[in-house]
């Protein structure tokens, strides 16, 4: 045990709201998806049946159509805007109307992988739902054929490069008055400026008035894009479900059909010019032109390529600290303002897990090494500057610390000889 081990597990205690773990206190006081799923991980090191209640919890908030949300309201904070009220999704617990990335089935594999008889039981009891969750992503977000978002919000990467396009077409100057939290609790000048929020709102209101319909949404929402980084966590998820559906003994070629049909779409987001996968606004047909972290997420679906391997690595020589999320030598790199540059944990571990499968053990090495670096200078901030390691967003972040137990830690202070 290390003193960086212990308290990244008190981070997570701390964050734990019974059942439910919150990103960070004040900036965000609700349960995320994905954040929660990562957040069962770091808990499964330490406690598993905290672990299995973390995934259980959030499964329960699934819609009637399998969708599950991307923010779960289960009790009233002011401090947090758009609320429940603003989202008015009509479910309970109240919750916003987008998903997340749907990384649930490829946390849950690990977990299970851990411990197989143990968790058995919980994976029995999880399976259905996170079927019915990928279904749901089959059957209204991919469509087009690769994976469409519409918000950035559901892609996890909320105000990303790739969205400027699909953003620029959608009318904020409707949206009436309201009042921000997120920049009383960290420097505006890291978090998306007003006409970017305002454009969120609209895409909310759209949603509403809508009845959070998701065919119409997709039909004739302000927003519809494809992501590469959805879609590759997708495909990743898919072929874990499918694995964990042969442990249970089910039927798991509906499953094989989708990530066949994905993977077959991969194509469609391959941006000859820029030689990566790139967001694609299907409004227009335009691709998004910009280098991302979401692109490097193909490694965690075995679908990288020589061209992408030189983009990765011209980005990340570009900065002390990998892996950025936008291209260090574009003119929109903004190294501290949220997803326009800063180098993520998060995100590090899920193309660390890719690099891994792969054999590229050299450079899930470099990765973990340069991660745990930025936490052992500055802690368990929920993103850094690749640049020069400052630490930016939300403090005693819930996903850092359990990203840190997980992975950037793994080993690290014993192998400097720490007690």
């Amino acid at each position: 045990m290390t003193s960086l081990d212990n308290e990244a597990r008190d981070i997570l205690r701390k964050n734990d709201r019974g059942g439910y773990t919150i990103p960070t206190n004040g900036l965000y006081p609700y349960q995320w998806n994905w954040d929660s799923v990562f957040a069962a991980w770091g808990f499964s090191t330490f406690d598993p049946a905290r672990a299995w209640q973390e995934l259980e919890t959030l499964m329960a908030a699934q819609w009637e159509d399998g969708m599950v949300p991307h923010i779960i309201f289960h009790q009233s904070d002011p401090g947090y805007y758009p609320g429940p009220d603003v989202w008015a999704t009509g479910q309970t617990p109240p919750t916003s109307g987008i998903s997340q990335p749907p990384v649930a089935a490829i946390i849950t594999r690990l977990m299970w992988e851990a411990d197989k008889e143990a968790g058995r039981a919980h994976i029995k009891a999880l399976y259905p739902s996170l079927k019915r969750w990928h279904r749901w992503w089959h059957d209204f977000r991919c469509t087009y054929g690769p994976a469409a978002i519409t918000h950035p919000w559901e892609s996890g990467r909320d105000n990303c490069p790739d969205w400027d396009k699909g953003m620029a077409g959608v009318d904020g100057s409707g949206v009436g008055e309201y009042q921000r939290r997120d920049t009383g609790h960290v420097d505006p000048s890291m978090r998306p400026g007003k006409d970017d929020y305002d454009r969120y709102i609209a895409m909310v209101q759209f949603g509403v008035k809508a009845g959070w319909d998701p065919e119409r949404i997709v039909a004739d929402g302000p927003f519809l894009m494809l992501d590469p980084g959805i879609t590759f966590v997708l495909l990743r998820a898919h072929q874990d479900l499918i694995v964990l559906g042969q442990a249970l003994g089910e039927d798991v070629s509906e499953i094989e059909g989708w990530a066949l049909a994905l993977r077959n779409a991969l194509p469609l987001i391959w941006n000859p010019e820029l030689q990566a996968y790139d967001a694609k606004n299907l409004r227009t047909g335009e691709f998004a032109g910009v280098l991302g972290s979401g692109a490097f997420l193909a490694y965690l679906a075995d679908a990288s390529n020589p061209e992408l391997d030189a983009q990765l690595m011209r980005i990340w020589d570009a900065v002390r600290y990998g892996i950025p999320s936008a291209d260090p030598e574009a003119a929109i790199f903004d190294p501290r303002r949220y997803w326009r540059g800063p180098c993520w944990p998060v995100i590090n571990a899920l193309i660390a897990i890719g690099l891994r499968d792969a054999g590229r053990l050299d450079l899930e090495s470099r990765l973990r090494a340069e991660t745990a670096t930025l936490i052992e200078q500055h802690g368990f901030f929920e993103y850094f500057d690749p640049t020069d390691s400052t630490p930016c967003g939300g403090s005693n972040f819930t996903w850092t610390a359990a990203i840190w137990l997980t992975w950037a830690g793994d080993g690290r202070e014993r192998a400097k000889g720490v007690a």
